[in-house]
């Protein structure tokens, strides 16, 4: 394996799925926060309507049952009622559009890269091509990335989510990943980082990362590429900016 803890074995924090986990991973990204800031503040209009209206459809069921109302009103509409629940949900919608807007233009934008990584989904494995940096033989760093077979996995591996080659990039820097495929639709996905990408074959996509710490991130292929679709992991290792530096002239030497 040439991920960056063979060369500094440290004690590095992992974030991947958990039994029954219902919530969130822990975000490791200005992105994944802002998305989970978001959905706690979409929770709170839900719940705020939900019980409203829960609560007005029990009252006219009560209030309105048959035994209670012999003479059926011959009511049929109210301006103001109208009114109030035409402009309220669209208040309601201006209020959640304009985070959700500004979340939108922040997941698109690229600011000024320092280090773009091209991703290449295959049936069924990733390739990693770190194009910034040339060797003197004018070689760019390319590398695949294979999910380690159970029947090799070492003890505290993750099974299904372990990979022999992990792409490894540095920590509080602005980083551009270019996403492809070489055959049929793949998807690059890393919760923790807010990140998925579609890997259309014969188009390159692209989205940024700003990780803020350290740390090992789990992510697997989220579109339905074949048979083995399960089975091509993505890790993505986030070290501080020396380690990477030193793995980047281990790479160039090999």
């Amino acid at each position: 394996m040439n991920n960056i803890l063979n060369f500094y074995p440290t004690v590095i924090t992992t974030d991947l799925a958990e039994d029954w986990q219902i919530g969130f991973q822990d975000p490791a990204t200005p992105i994944m926060e802002g998305i989970i800031n978001l959905h706690h503040d979409l929770m709170f209009f839900i719940c705020v309507i939900s019980v409203f209206v829960s609560w007005m459809l029990g009252r006219t069921l009560w209030h309105f049952e048959q035994s209670q109302n012999l003479i059926p009103s011959s009511l049929t509409h109210g301006t103001l009622i109208e009114m109030i629940w035409t402009i309220t949900p669209a208040f309601i919608l201006l209020i959640i559009a304009i985070p959700s807007f500004s979340l939108l233009y922040a997941m698109d934008e690229i600011i000024s890269p320092a280090i773009t990584i091209k991703t290449l989904g295959h049936q069924w494995y990733w390739s990693y091509e770190y194009s910034d940096y040339i060797n003197e033989e004018e070689d760019s760093i390319n590398y695949d990335s294979y999910m380690i077979p159970e029947e090799d996995l070492e003890i505290g591996q993750l099974r299904l989510l372990e990979v022999d080659n992990r792409m490894v990039v540095p920590i509080n820097t602005h980083i551009r990943v270019i996403v492809t495929a070489a055959d049929v639709l793949h998807s690059w996905a890393v919760p923790s980082l807010g990140v998925k990408c579609d890997a259309i074959p014969g188009r390159l996509n692209q989205t940024s990362l700003f990780i803020k710490r350290e740390g090992v991130y789990y992510g697997q292929c989220s579109e339905i590429c074949g048979i083995n679709h399960g089975f091509m992991p993505i890790v993505v290792e986030a070290t501080s900016l020396p380690n990477y530096v030193s793995w980047i002239s281990n790479k160039l030497n090999e």
